[in-house]
Parts: structure tokens; C-alpha cells; sequence
């Protein structure tokens, strides 16, 4: 239902800031109203007939305001979330189990400081953060039902809480358990285990599916049509971004993916330039060994041969419960390197990261308004995509990688892969590493650039950047299997299309497991003719023996190869990790025949167990389920599915998707990997297909909460209407944000 407010109101009028028809919220001022009526009235949005929002404004601010609005109408719960996470409040939500994670973001978020830089920023941004806070706050005011769990009025600084999309952020690599051993002081709170957020948590889990993305950038000379071509393709858990485009009148027109309640095109492109992120082997955190002595009721660090004062502060953590609000406070100590998050060996350590916020969400907003490789060039030059790398493409026709965007220059006498020694001077940082000093990519030679979460040394073939020429903590990542696919499928080749490349993306081989099957088949054949396992095993064996190595919904051998390859990594991982060797190294190298063979009859069994039979197709164990819109799914083998053909990145499948069983289900359901797929080709004009995992509404009345999942699993893509005349036709509904 429409409302109107009069401007010229001078009383407060008590209502929904945060939802709740007058009864609930802070009170709105008529001034707040009356700007929120006038900038809707700036601004159109289109919903195609797939929910996507195209947000079109006069100015930016007011895309923003529009793109924010749509973007809590599809999913407010996890905006509000996610900024519970970034400003350390979420245990005012969640209750006391939370404690620890929000402390760990209050030792590098300061909301004092925050609000200082944020009215230290340029205004342009200002404005821009306003418009975002304004959009938010008109959409609870016009949405009642809505009812936040703590954030019932948002304000612009709370932006730069935030300023950056990756699925984990790097204060998500400091340890909880650790945490709480310091700082817990031996009264346990909560296991750290119940409080990892199942969005980003997976990142930093050694057993979990390998997270991060692919991208690939074409030349125009490898192209039918001569254009640049860009996939990209993010390894998120699903529903962490929404499809969006924004477009104003002040020369934006971005589209792509945008982390949930971000106002700016995380991963996308506009109609001139297209950008890819991928998570970055880089080394960009580092921890120092401080050697700290107690003076009196102090505490002093020994940095280059004097004693300095620990800083010591007081950190107090809110957080529900049943009996109503309640809190604990901490002493956390810092020193100047940063603050203190563990002990070991008798050495306090603290981390020093990234944290600068307002050039940060500068170079994320900016980036997305780039007309040319020269002006997304100078947005690079901010230096604080610090996890990330990039894979760019422009319609000029240059393609380009970036390596990592922040990392610091270091003693390369120090392994900085372990904490180093905070008393000794020479492990000062002494700047950051420019462009020129990374190793990136400007329109190779083989007319291709891969990156699949892989080091940059293979990015182009045999024109990439050569690993002898940068220090060691540049990249600590190796080869990985889905680098070892990308460039299988990108070698040679001359004939990219959209279609084509989007075939690549989807390409069914998994090299992992055509390196390791052999091995299991060779390891067979060398049983005794009386060896039991022979019986057991020569009908499995027979069945991967001509296997061709590719995932199919209807494949048998599909089935078997990914169980055996998950109970070898099961018994490999630890023993690996204490050889200092690759997973994959250790299955192909150190596991024994009777290892392999004995993994493959267990797998046998648990498939006979679950699914009566180990002559199980793929799709019928390897299942996409949406049943809720909570952020951690429920899932029921009952409840409808559909079969994925494709397989974890863990085995070198380019089309991620990471399954498992739950406690309740035989059937594995998948949680990350593909989560938005877009090719896009940039010529004249920008042509592009799309497609979401699942849907993008999170309500599940909602005819867009599921509806593209049959594609998501057949890897159709859909094409996208970037263009306004495209959506004639397409167009669901046109509105104003609150009518």
C-alpha cells in the first residue's frame, strides 16, 4: 500500500524503523521520511522474470538506495547478518555461543574509529554510504512484518564494517579455540565448533570443500566473433550473493553478483570492463612471536632491544539470553603490530592484517564504474583487495590477471609462513608490493588467463609470470586440480564463444581421480589369484577400469570413484600434513596397495549400506535441495531434490559442487561451489548468460525462491537482459522502492 509523508512535518512520528507499524523501532524523524520519498521517486526498479532486480536511478546514491531496497525485499535476514558478523553482534542475536566470534572481530573493528574514518572519507562516499543506510531503513519503515533480531536502524558509517565481498574475510583466519584459550580465562563459553558461520567458516577447514572460484579471461584472437570473453564463475556456499543490476544516469551500469548487503557489484561486469575475483594463495596476514614480561600490573614487549608497553584495553560483548540482555567484558592486549590472539610456546602472538576500510569500499565501488584497463587499473592501485585475486576483460580487448592486491613487502630471511620474531626490527613491514612488483598478467601470449584458486604460475600458460622471480610469501598455494582441467580446456584452442566457454566451465573431467584410479587398478591387479578382495573388488575394478574419468548424473563409476576418493582422503589428510605433502601427493605416492584396495571395499560397503547396492548413479546420491531460506539448511532424503551431475572441485571438476551427508540423510546435498555462473562477451554492445543457484528470494512462498534450479543443475544458463530495451517482454513488475 502506498504511503505518503508531508515534507514539511516538523513532529517525530513514531514508526517501523526497524519494522513493527509504530510500535517497535527508534523514531523516525518527518525530515528522514520526506528524503526517503524523494530519492524512491528518483528510481525504478525492474524485476525480470527471474526475480533479478535492474535498479536504475539519476544518480548513483540513488541506485544505491534502490539496489539496497531490492536487494532486503529477496533477503533482509542475511543483510542483517552479515553486518551483525562485521561489527562483532551477533551474539545479541544469537546469545552467548556467539561470544567469541564477535570478540575476534572486535580486537580489528572499532565502531569509534569506524565512525572517525567514515567522517574523515571523501564525501562522494559519504553520500554514497547515506543512500545505502536511507535505503535499508525506507525498506523497514515500509515493511512491518519485517522484524529484526538487533539492527533496527542503520547508519552510514556501518558500511565500512564491510567493505569488501569475499565469502572470508581475513579476520575469519584467527582461530576461535585459540581465542578462547587466551582470552577465556578458563571459563568456557561456548564450543567454537557450535559458532562458525557455515557461509565462510569452510574457507579456513581443511577437510571441507575446496572454496574459492574459477575465472577465465579470452583474448579476442582465440574468439570466433573477435571479442574478449570473461567467466565468471564464484565457489561461494549458496544464496551468499544476490544477481543485480545497478544503473544511473552518472555513468553506472554494473551487473554481477553483490554480497548481501553490500551496495556495490562484487563479481560482474558493466558495458565496458568485466572482473572476476578468486581467493589468493597470497600470504597477506602474518603473526609475531612477542616476547612479553609482566611489570607490576603491566605488561611490557621486547621490539628491538627495549621494552614496550602492552596496550591493554576493555572489550565488552553484549549478547541475549533467555533471562533478557547481558554482557561479559575482556582485557585485550595489543601490541604494535596488532592485537594479541593466542599464546604458543610461551610467546604471545598477535596478527597484523589489512584494515583500511575506506579505501577499501572506494576501490570496490570505483572498479565498477571503470570504462577502460587503464582506469581499473588505478583502482588497483588502492591496494586493498587484500584476499583476492582478479581475471579482467574489457571490450577494448585487453584480459588481464591481478595477483592478490595487498601484500606486504617482507624480509625474505624470515619464513613468514610461521609467526616471526616481534623483538627483532628487521620484520617491520616496509610497505606494500606495487603492481609492477606482483606477478600479474597484461594480455598473454596464449591469448587465455586461468585461475581456479591456484598459483599464478600457470595463470597463462606459457606466457605466466615465472615463480623464481618473487619472494616465496607472494603465493603459498601450488598447482590444484581444477588449474590442471582449466588448462586442458583452454590450451589450443580458437573457436571461444559464449556457448563454448560455457561448455569449458562445465567440462565433466576430474583429473584427480584420472591420476589416482590407475593406481587403485594397478593395485588390484596385483592381488594374488586366492586374495579375497579379488572376488570382492573385480566387478568395482572392472567398472572404474573403463571409466573415461567424467562425471555424469546416470554414471556408476562416477559414484564409486568420488566414495573411494573421499575414504582415501579421510585416511591421508593427517599423515600428509605431517609429511609436509599435498593430499593428492600422499594418496598417489604413499599410500600402499592395501590402503587403496581397502578404501575402495569400504566404499563399496557404505554404498551397499545407504543405497542397497554400490551400482549407484551419481545423481541419485549427488542431490541439490532448497527447503528453507535459513543460512544453515535443513535436509531431509524425503524432501524434493533434484540430481547434480557435477562433482566437488576436489577432484578437478571446473563445476564445483560440494555435497555430503547429513545426520539425518544417505543422500549427499550440496551447500557451496557454483553459486552464480555468468559468461559474458564484451564487443560492441555486452552480451551475457547467467545463471543462480536455486532462486534469488529466500522466502519460500516466493515464485523466484527456487526457480532456477533445474538450470543450476543442467548448467543452462539463461540470458541476461543488461540492456532496458532487453527487458521488454521479461518484465515482471516495475515499481518504486515502497509503493
Amino acid at each position: 500500500m502506498r504511503r505518503s509523508f508531508p515534507i514539511l512535518m516538523a513532529l517525530l512520528i513514531t514508526a517501523g524503523c526497524s519494522g513493527g507499524g509504530g510500535s517497535k523501532g527508534a523514531p523516525v524523524a518527518a525530515p528522514d521520511l520526506a528524503r526517503w520519498e524523494q530519492q524512491s521517486a528518483r528510481v525504478t526498479i525492474i524485476r525480470d522474470d527471474w526475480g533479478v532486480p535492474h535498479v536504475y536511478g539519476k544518480t548513483d546514491p540513488d541506485a544505491v538506495f534502490g539496489m539496497i531496497y531490492a536487494q532486503a525485499e529477496d533477503d533482509f535476514n542475511r543483510i542483517e547478518m552479515n553486518y551483525l558478523d562485521a561489527m562483532g553482534r551477533r551474539a545479541e542475536a544469537e546469545g552467548e555461543a556467539a561470544v567469541w566470534r564477535d570478540l575476534r572481530m572486535k580486537l580489528f573493528i572499532d565502531t569509534v574509529d569506524i565512525k572517525k574514518q567514515f567522517d574523515a572519507s571523501p564525501r562522494w562516499l559519504q553520500t554514497l554510504a547515506t543512500a545505502w543506510a536511507d535505503g535499508l531503513n525506507f525498506y523497514l519503515y515500509m515493511h512491518p512484518e519485517t522484524t529484526p533480531k538487533v539492527l533496527r536502524r542503520f547508519e552510514p558509517w556501518m558500511a565500512l564494517t564491510f567493505s569488501e565481498g569475499s565469502i572470508g574475510g581475513d579476520i575469519e583466519s584467527v582461530s576461535l579455540r585459540e581465542l578462547e584459550k587466551f582470552y577465556g580465562g578458563g571459563a568456557k563459553v561456548a564450543s567454537t565448533a557450535q559458532v562458525d558461520d557455515p557461509r565462510r567458516a569452510e574457507r579456513f577447514a581443511p577437510d571441507n570443500e575446496p572454496t574459492g572460484s574459477n575465472g577465465i579471461a579470452i583474448a579476442p584472437k582465440n574468439t570466433v566473433n573477435g571479442h574478449s570473453l570473461l567467466l565468471i564463475n564464484p565457489h561461494t556456499s549458496f544464496f551468499f550473493r544476490e544477481e543485480a543490476q545497478m544503473v544511473s544516469e552518472e555513468g553506472l551500469n554494473a551487473y554481477g553478483a553483490a554480497t548481501w548487503g553490500q551496495f556495490f557489484i562484487y563479481q560482474g561486469f558493466n558495458d565496458h570492463t568485466g572482473w572476476m575475483h578468486t581467493s589468493s594463495g597470497a600470504d597477506v596476514i602474518d603473526e609475531y612471536a612477542e616476547s612479553v614480561t609482566k611489570q607490576g600490573d603491566a605488561y611490557v614487549y621486547r621490539y628491538s632491544g627495549a621494552d614496550r608497553p602492552v596496550t591493554a584495553t576493555q572489550v565488552t560483548v553484549p549478547f541475549t539470553t533467555a533471562a533478557g540482555p547481558s554482557s561479559r567484558t575482556f582485557t585485550v592486549y595489543r601490541t604494535h603490530h596488532g592485537p594479541v590472539v593466542r599464546e604458543a610456546d610461551g610467546k604471545w602472538i598477535s596478527v597484523v592484517l589489512m584494515q583500511e576500510p575506506v579505501k577499501a569500499l572506494s576501490q570496490s565501488w570505483l572498479r565498477t564504474k571503470s570504462k577502460n584497463y587503464k582506469e581499473f587499473v588505478a583502482t588497483m592501485e588502492l591496494h586493498t583487495n587484500s584476499s583476492n585475486n582478479t581475471v579482467y576483460a574489457d571490450r577494448d580487448g585487453n584480459i588481464a590477471y591481478f595477483h592478490a592486491n595487498h601484500v606486504p613487502k617482507r624480509n625474505t630471511r624470515f619464513d613468514w609462513s610461521k609467526p616471526v620474531d616481534g623483538s627483532d626490527s628487521a620484520t617491520t613491514y616496509r610497505g606494500v608490493h606495487s603492481l609492477s612488483e606482483s606477478p600479474n598478467v597484461f594480455n598473454p601470449a596464449t591469448g587465455w588467463i586461468q585461475n581456479t584458486n591456484n598459483w599464478p604460475y600457470t595463470a597463462a600458460g606459457a606466457a605466466s609470470p615465472r615463480q623464481r622471480d618473487y619472494p616465496a610469501y607472494m603465493e603459498t598455494s601450488t598447482e590444484n586440480p581444477r588449474g590442471v582441467h582449466a588448462i586442458r580446456v583452454l590450451r589450443d584452442r580458437k573457436d571461444f564463444t559464449l556457448q563454448t566457454l560455457r561448455d569449458a566451465a562445465y567440462d565433466s573431467y576430474l583429473p584427480a581421480l584420472a591420476d589416482l584410479i590407475p593406481l587403485l587398478v594397478k593395485a588390484f591387479d596385483g592381488l594374488s589369484m586366492s586374495d579375497p578382495l579379488r572376488a570382492k573388488l573385480g566387478e568395482p575394478v572392472a567398472a572404474l577400469r573403463t571409466w573415461d574419468f567424467r562425471w555424469g548424473a546416470e554414471s556408476v563409476p562416477t559414484t564409486l570413484a568420488v566414495f573411494w576418493g573421499e575414504e582415501m582422503w579421510r585416511r591421508s589428510r593427517a599423515d600428509a600434513e605431517s609429511e609436509d605433502l599435498s593430499v593428492y601427493e600422499y594418496m598417489a605416492k604413499k599410500t600402499t596397495p592395501a590402503v587403496k584396495l581397502e578404501s575402495l571395499a569400504a566404499a563399496t560397503d557404505t554404498l551397499t549400506a545407504n543405497f542397497g547396492s554400490w551400482k549407484t548413479f551419481w545423481g541419485d546420491v549427488n542431490r541439490f535441495q532448497r527447503l528453507t531460506g535459513d543460512i544453515a539448511q535443513p535436509f531431509k532424503d524425503a524432501g524434493a531434490s533434484i540430481p547434480v551431475p557435477f562433482a566437488s572441485a576436489r577432484w578437478g571438476s571446473l563445476a564445483s559442487f560440494g555435497a555430503r551427508p547429513y545426520p539425518a540423510t544417505k543422500k549427499w546435498y550440496g551447500t557451496s561451489g557454483n553459486s552464480f555462473v555468468a559468461v559474458v562477451e564484451f564487443g560492441d554492445s555486452v552480451r551475457a548468460k547467467a545463471v543462480t543457484a536455486g532462486g534469488l528470494n529466500s522466502g519460500p512462498t516466493s515464485k523466484h525462491f527456487n526457480d532456477q534450479a533445474t538450470r543450476y543443475a543442467a548448467g543452462d544458463l539463461r540470458d541476461v537482459y543488461f540492456y532496458r530495451s532487453q527487458l521488454v517482454g521479461h518484465t515482471e513488475r516495475e515499481y518504486r522502492p515502497g509503493k
